[in-house]
């Protein structure tokens, strides 16, 4: 049965191609503008020591975990869930979901950046950088809903959608694949050359001096070590449905730890270049203005859109140089890598559970997302339904399904320890018990405090001082209607052949883990 199955379902040609596929993942616009001020803000140099404690206790233990669950089934997140335990489906399906409401902002953003690439040549924000991005560009109203567009907005949404969809049209290698093994070299190498360049602006010491100077007493702060662990948790494309669907697509015999390893270093040696980049520019950023790094260092959306293109007018040819449109430049490719795996989580589930060809379920679940995307982000209200829609995503719906994945599968349903055999028996670094209690204990712990602690924010204290209008419908509204949107989908049945194809793999899996222990088992 395994043999007639498995050819229907696309692979990575190579583990390579996986790797850049998952970096480009991970490597998005978190990367760029969450990690240089969250270390900024988190005790400067000192805040590389929770930084990489969470890295190696919850970061790379929880890709190991969704590679496991994903290559084991060769499933999809929700039926990676079902086969590890019944009653794990519904979770599933919560991330997936999640994957889908982020990948309907994240258009957004990207097309933000690419309009901006190209106001960068004659700096069109002018003298008010703040003035332009909110008012000019984004004709932004009060905190709302609203369903007024802006035309400069939606054209800029529809061709990133377009491009994305046909990337995902053209299959797991031809497409996937061979996109991020193209860009993600050109990311790269586009933004050394940034960093290079800010490097030798007049106060980019300084800059980088105020990121990395130690401030040890913050490691006594309960809050910096959450700090870390948000922004490796949010940096690693985890606990979402990506890295379960995309180490489904991996050849039965993969090296999946040390995949993960690279992938894992990878992505904070690109965090870290991103916050030498970013402060060298803002420390040449705070000499033209006469004043410190601390008043203009920001995060997000104010960082690339706001605090950047003042800088960009700043800088001495500026313009005549590229760097503002190389910024941005990068920013589209950082999204575009991300976004193809984002959307590709709910096509996968969506194909496995109604028996879809490939071409069918791209088209229904992307454009339905496409639809949804265009209609809510290029209105006069769409930048604060996107900042709602992030925050609740992030916070309550990444945290929370990875609450409730680590307690069903590790603690009730007990399959730890079946991960683990799997990750052994084809994999070169070898994960014992330390793996489980880490997954099962700290990094559970940890997750839970940041669960609970943001609910009670968010229901005490509200977020940004937006209308109950907005973050009732489109952050806690969310939320439920994924928790319902779970359920109803566990209770349709799945397609006899999907459910054969991925038994036939867990069967593979048992065969590869007794092949291994026959094997070794002379040299103990």
């Amino acid at each position: 049965m395994s043999s007639t199955k498995a050819p229907q379902r696309e692979v990575f040609a190579t583990r390579g191609a996986f790797i850049f596929a998952a970096i480009g993942s991970a490597v998005g616009l978190g990367n760029i503008w969450r990690f240089p001020y969250i270390t900024y803000d988190n005790g400067g140099g000192a805040f590389i020591i929770p930084y990489l404690v969470a890295l190696l206790t919850a970061g790379i233990p929880l890709l190991f975990f969704d590679y496991a669950m994903g290559h084991r089934s060769r499933g999809s997140a929700p039926l990676a869930f079902r086969m590890a335990s019944k009653v794990a489906e519904p979770i599933g399906w919560f991330q997936t979901g999640v994957a889908f409401f982020i990948g309907i902002y994240y258009a957004a953003i990207i097309g933000w950046a690419g309009c901006y690439m190209f106001f960068s040549l004659n700096q069109a924000w002018g003298d008010d950088a703040t003035g332009f991005f909110t008012e000019t560009f984004l004709h932004a109203s009060d905190p709302g809903i609203s369903f007024e567009f802006v035309p400069g907005i939606l054209i800029p949404i529809i061709l990133v959608w377009i491009a994305t969809l046909g990337i995902l049209l053209a299959g797991v290698q031809n497409g996937i694949a061979r996109f991020s093994k193209i860009f993600i070299p050109l990311l790269v190498v586009l933004f050394l050359a940034l960093v290079v360049r800010a490097l030798f602006l007049p106060g980019a010491f300084d800059g980088i001096n105020a990121l990395f100077t130690p401030d040890f007493a913050a490691l006594a702060d309960p809050a910096v070590w959450i700090a870390a662990y948000g922004q490796i948790f949010f940096s690693l494309s985890i606990a979402f449905g990506i890295m379960i669907t995309y180490a489904s697509y991996l050849k039965r015999k993969t090296n999946l730890t040390g995949a993960g390893l690279v992938v894992g270093f990878s992505n904070s040696a690109f965090e870290i270049l991103a916050g030498i980049g970013v402060f060298a520019a803002l420390g040449f950023m705070a000499a033209a203005q006469g004043t410190q790094v601390s008043e203009v260092a920001e995060s997000g959306i104010g960082l690339a859109f706001m605090a950047f293109p003042t800088l960009i007018s700043e800088m001495p040819g500026g313009a005549l140089f590229g760097f503002g449109f190389a910024f941005f430049a990068c920013l589209v490719f950082a999204g575009l890598t991300s976004i193809i795996s984002i959307v590709q989580v709910p096509i996968q589930a969506v194909r496995e559970k109604f028996g879809l060809g490939d071409r069918a379920s791209t088209l229904l679940v992307g454009g339905i997302m496409a639809v949804i995307s265009i209609l809510l982000m290029p209105t006069v209200t769409g930048l604060y339904v996107l900042d709602t829609i992030d925050a609740w995503a992030n916070n309550i719906g990444i945290v929370g399904g990875a609450v409730v994945a680590l307690i069903t599968i590790g603690w009730i349903a007990r399959r730890l320890p079946v991960l683990r055999d799997h990750l052994n028996a084809i994999s070169s670094f070898k994960v014992g018990w330390l793996w489980m209690i880490i997954l099962g204990g700290l990094t559970t712990i940890v997750l839970i405090y940041m669960l609970i602690t943001q609910i009670m924010t968010y229901s005490t204290e509200g977020y940004e001082e937006y209308p109950a209008v907005l973050t009732g419908t489109f952050g806690w509204g969310m939320i439920g209607l994924l928790i319902i949107a779970s359920i109803v989908l566990t209770l349709i049945k799945w397609p006899q052949k999907t459910l054969d194809a991925a038994e036939a793999a867990v069967a593979d899996s048992v065969a590869e883990k007794n092949r291994t222990n026959t094997t070794h088992g002379g040299a103990h």
